[in-house]
């Protein structure tokens, strides 16, 4: 591969508009090269507005244009695996959207193809190279709180008015082609983290519920788990909740952190000598520290933060539990 890794997109819709196809553009040895949607006029659009030089209405398309060295595929959950086994046959490296299938043996499947390959697989669980989850782990490991005994998470948010009213829910609580709601869309990042911390989740018991009116997904789920390195927690999620909470909390021997996942609530360091707060903001475009991180890897000069493999861990996790 040159010094310059050439992108190109599948699926450039919202996601794509600020958190992370402008990474693409700005992160170091990185280029768009081309964009892809099912509706020619909006890839048009698309690319006349980023200053995207091609635009493709067919996924092979793009995937075939040979100045696109690799595939970032943006499209919602249900299209992961068959988008992503077009780029392996065709010896391309993808970066696919979180989660990273419609479950585990989905996952599997695409390891397995790339493996075979001989490119790579990445997973968009971009938080693991976010500047406030770094500040995290660097805590951590610099021994801030001690030995880690506990980790608890909690994320609460009053339904979304468009998930009520069965006219106007959108596909991220679609079972069919999200997977799950929005615990799979949301909770997936906060597991995916605490693998990153802790490494893999090994043992993990859940529950859920739904309660909302014509839901057709789960609104409502807790789970206790245990890491690989021997921390263990629990979590909640209710999004049929009056009101919101973003929580996570660590607690050790001599102190805790507490952070938040969704918003850029200052990372609290809490100890004996008192209380530290570190404000530390989101970056313009969310993804861009781990697309360079990508691109960096690509190009053989680092170590990937976020694989096909870390992300189909989470996958198994949600799986077990949403008892599937």
């Amino acid at each position: 591969m040159s010094k310059t890794v050439r992108w190109g997109i599948l699926g450039c819709g919202e996601v794509t508009e600020v958190k992370s196809g402008p990474g693409f553009q700005k992160a170091e040895g990185s280029q768009l090269v081309a964009v892809m949607r099912r509706n020619g006029e909006l890839a048009a659009d698309y690319a006349k507005r980023h200053g995207v030089p091609r635009w493709y209405d067919e996924a092979q398309a793009l995937i075939n244009d040979p100045e696109v060295d690799a595939v970032y595929v943006a499209t919602p959950p249900a299209s992961h695996k068959p988008l992503a086994l077009l780029c392996a046959a065709a010896g391309k490296p993808c970066y696919v959207e979180k989660p990273m299938s419609m479950g585990h043996a989905e996952s599997l499947e695409m390891i397995e193809a790339f493996r075979q390959a001989g490119v790579p697989l990445f997973t968009a669980y971009y938080r693991r190279a976010m500047p406030r989850f770094v500040k995290v782990h660097e805590l951590l490991a610099a021994g801030a709180i001690g030995a880690v005994r506990y980790v608890n998470l909690v994320l609460h948010q009053p339904p979304a008015a468009e998930d009520l009213d069965p006219t106007t829910q959108p596909w991220r609580v679609d079972p069919a082609i999200a997977g799950g709601g929005r615990f799979v869309d949301m909770g997936s990042h906060q597991l995916d983290f605490i693998d990153a911390l802790f490494g893999p989740i090994t043992d993990v018991q859940g529950y859920f519920a739904s309660h909302l009116p014509g839901a057709r997904v789960e609104d409502t789920v807790s789970a206790s788990f245990r890491c690989a390195s021997g921390v263990i927690g629990s979590a909640s999620w209710c999004f049929a909740a009056p009101d919101k909470l973003d929580r996570c909390e660590i607690v050790g021997e001599t102190g805790r952190l507490v952070f938040s996942t969704f918003d850029e609530s200052p990372v609290q360091l809490i100890t004996a000598a008192g209380s530290e707060a570190f404000a530390i903001a989101n970056p313009a475009h969310v993804q861009q520290p781990l697309i360079q991180n990508v691109v960096d890897c690509l190009l053989g000069r680092a170590e990937p933060l976020s694989t096909g493999e870390s992300a189909a861990r989470t996958d198994a996790v949600i799986d077990r539990i949403l008892g599937r």
